[in-house]
């Protein structure tokens, strides 16, 4: 009788590769969950879920994403100061239109990722977000993924 193995990938065999998706017009959801999973990995046939096997992601035009629904207005990030009382929140509409607009979609993904380990924290160093269409990881030879051709609801116009 054979015995089949399974194959487990050791952090020396892994390949990184760059990629970079163009954010315009893109759902903050479904890009940020196509991320999450390239970041982990999970898109490789040979995805091993205790190491770090995903793929460098660089994202540009983060500041033209869009919100479904009333989420422009009614959604609300929360974080605290660590002072009693010290709630803080901000509305996406005006993350996004202030200084840091790639927050939300940096918000986004880590929240799709692990939650509290180790893993989770060094996979979103592997993500790089800009709010411009420019982006200073030519040398690395990234390959170009439209996001917005995968699925027509991926993008909304208007």
């Amino acid at each position: 009788m054979l015995k089949s193995t399974t194959a487990s990938l050791k952090p020396a065999e892994v390949e990184k590769k760059w990629i970079v998706i163009d954010a315009e017009n893109a759902v903050v959801g479904r890009l940020a969950s196509f991320i999450a999973m390239r970041l982990r990995g999970k898109h490789r046939p040979d995805y091993t879920p205790n190491v770090d096997c995903g793929d460098m992601v660089v994202v540009v035009n983060a500041e033209k994403v869009t919100l479904t629904g009333k989420k422009l207005t009614d959604k609300i990030y929360y974080r605290h100061t660590g002072h009693p009382g010290g709630v803080k929140k901000r509305i996406a509409g005006t993350v996004l239109s202030g200084k840091f607009p790639e927050r939300v979609l940096e918000k986004a993904v880590e929240r799709m990722l692990p939650k509290e380990s180790p893993l989770a924290r060094a996979q979103l160093t592997h993500l790089r977000i800009y709010a411009g269409g420019e982006h200073p990881h030519a040398a690395q030879n990234p390959q170009t993924i439209a996001f917005a051709d995968l699925n027509a609801k991926n993008v909304r116009s208007a």
